[in-house]
């Protein structure tokens, strides 16, 4: 065969030499032509080279992913996206496993673009941040952005040509992407009401951002075998569901007389995996808040070591627990740190301060007096850039300038002061969004859907959208419902935790294997001092009537509960069949 490779051939060849060579290397042979490499792996990579090679000498055999990191850490691929982007094409095979590692999502057959992570410590941006932020999704995306459920942002509809004029647009307005997806430590989550809060015993502002920086500047912690979420709760008046992250910092206060100093510290929580059904649970350790960054690289770090890379579905912190134990597993960390972790009974903690559900909308006063802060809702956590630079005005003009994203696909803009609340009100209107606390937006979440996600079965935004729009004019609630419509198991928009949770299914509508969106529809969630794992209740619903089945079950709750009974409590003390019966009652023709 004659003629020069194609472009495709020759990356096509290159990666196979590459990865022959590191498959050599890590069996502890020499590359073709080479001295033979130290038996021991060194440099940053060390760490999950050895687990690596300690699960192949098992007889386990690794993961594609995995195989695909060893030969080239997705941190090391910007030269070949930037000669991707010059061609003007999206990445295949592991390649695109890589390219996450900087935040591009190639998310077709969804939508042949790009979608792009931000990385938001805490979910605070500044006003200017968030103008330029517009500027690139105008510029490169396909002109709004989405709020999502780790108080981050997303960019979508990004051409081929356009990922690095992303990329490095963001880190020009002091943001980043880096390690937002992918087998990372995905954003910092944080109490959105931090500094400002007078229910707070703690501003978790500094601990969000040390330890978003100590990710960016560790090589290490890129050696997951699987994502990791962290987050940091301030016990303030929004919650940031701590409870369902790898690790969960709980700011609590420790009375006196327990043999440790008395004050607010951070209680360690780990495990939670709401998707896999579980929460993170208290260890009995507890944290001072200083050290935070210290005790999550050592938990890190130890994942690192004892993660599985055979079985993706089991790569999962949870898991390492569940095989360890908990003490089992501390013990390693403190192995790691070097000294034993501070451990009370649970006496020794004063009671936690409970979140408000419908904090995250509406007018609150903050801490400092004569301000406030306002909570806007946003459609599904839909914004588009003529929003963001109303929005970005507002800030600007009537607060102190920051944007605080919340886990709720909403925002807040603090530092109002009083006698300006009614111009800002006024000003959100005209961009066409509510601040209004309506228990039925308050709690709505919905995760990316099929109209932008390859994993989902349904279109998840649009739904929510119109249970909204069904519900509000049928139904008259009078305390918060938290209803979670999220595309497939990953759940990104955590179904489990709802009061109502549908995940996406592809439902059959006659014999000849023909299907339509629909959803299985769950009850019963919840999270904090209420978590529960929601249990199924009707599967195959069709999309379409979806909206149907929550009017039913509200209308059922408000007319058939006891005194001060929540959803959650009515769903849970019911039998399903009894449920749905009251349900359909509730919606008969």
């Amino acid at each position: 065969m004659g003629g020069d490779f194609s472009l495709d051939q020759k990356r096509y060849l290159e990666g196979f030499v590459s990865g022959a060579q590191a498959a050599r290397a890590g069996r502890g042979l020499a590359p073709a032509g080479a001295p033979a490499p130290a038996a021991e792996p060194t440099g940053p990579d060390a760490a999950s080279h050895r687990a690596m090679a300690r699960q192949e000498a098992e007889g386990r055999r690794l993961t594609p992913e995995e195989k695909a990191k060893r030969e080239e850490l997705g941190l090391d691929s910007y030269d070949k996206i930037k000669a991707y982007a010059r061609d003007g094409q999206f990445p295949k095979g592991q390649d695109m496993l890589r390219w996450k590692y900087h935040g591009l999502f190639y998310v077709a057959p969804a939508q042949d673009s790009y979608m792009c992570r931000l990385r938001i410590p805490g979910g605070i941006l500044t006003h200017w941040q968030l103008r330029g932020v517009a500027g690139i999704a105008e510029a490169h995306g396909g002109g709004y952005t989405d709020v999502t459920t780790r108080a981050n942002l997303q960019i979508r509809e990004i051409a081929a040509t356009a990922a690095v004029a992303v990329l490095e647009g963001l880190v020009d307005l002091g943001l980043t992407a880096k390690g937002s997806g992918a087998d990372n430590i995905r954003n910092v989550t944080g109490t959105p009401t931090a500094g400002i809060d007078p229910q707070e015993l703690l501003d978790t502002r500094p601990h969000a951002r040390e330890w978003h920086h100590y990710i960016l500047n560790a090589r290490d912690m890129y050696g997951l075998p699987r994502k990791f979420n962290v987050a940091f709760d301030g016990a303030g008046r929004i919650g940031a569901l701590e409870d369902t992250n790898d690790i969960g910092f709980q700011a609590i206060e420790v009375k006196d007389g327990f043999g440790v100093a008395p004050g607010v510290w951070y209680r360690l929580a780990l495990g939670g995996i709401t998707g896999h059904r579980d929460f993170a649970r208290d260890t009995g350790a507890i944290v001072r808040p200083e050290d935070a960054t210290r005790v999550a690289a050592a938990i890190v770090r130890v994942f690192i070591d004892t993660g599985d890379r055979s079985d993706r579905k089991k790569a999962r912190l949870k898991y390492v627990l569940d095989a360890m134990g908990f003490d089992g597993f501390l013990a390693k960390v403190e192995e790691k740190l070097g000294a034993p972790l501070t451990r009370v009974p649970a006496e020794a903690v004063a009671p936690r301060a409970e979140p408000d559900r419908l904090a995250h909308l509406g007018v609150h006063p903050q801490k400092q007096a004569g301000l406030s802060y306002l909570g806007v809702g946003l459609p599904v956590g839909r914004m588009s850039v003529s929003q963001m630079r109303g929005l970005a005005d507002i800030a600007a003009r009537h607060g102190d300038g920051d944007i605080r994203l919340t886990v709720w696909q909403n925002l807040l803009i603090s530092g109002i002061p009083d006698a300006a609340i009614e111009a800002a009100k006024a000003a959100v209107a005209a961009l066409g969004l509510s601040v209004e606390a309506s228990p039925l937006q308050a709690g709505l979440v919905a995760c990316t859907g099929s109209k932008g996600c390859r994993f989902a079965a349904a279109d998840t935004k649009g739904t929510a959208r119109a249970i909204q729009a069904h519900c509000e004019g049928r139904v008259t609630l009078d305390a918060p419902v938290n209803i979670h419509v999220t595309g497939c198991h990953n759940s990104c928009a955590q179904h489990y935790i709802g009061d109502i949770g549908l995940i996406g299914a592809r439902v059959p509508i006659n014999d000849d294997g023909d299907t339509v969106d629909g959803f299985h529809l769950l009850v019963g969630g919840g999270f904090g001092a209420d978590a529960a794992i929601a249990t199924e209740l009707k599967r195959d619903v069709k999309a379409e009537d979806a909206p149907r089945v929550v009017e039913g079950l509200l209308k059922a709750w408000l007319a058939h509960r006891e005194d001060g009974e929540t959803f959650a409590q009515f769903s849970r003390r019911l039998d399903a069949g009894t449920l749905v019966t009251l349900a359909d009652r509730e919606v008969a023709p």
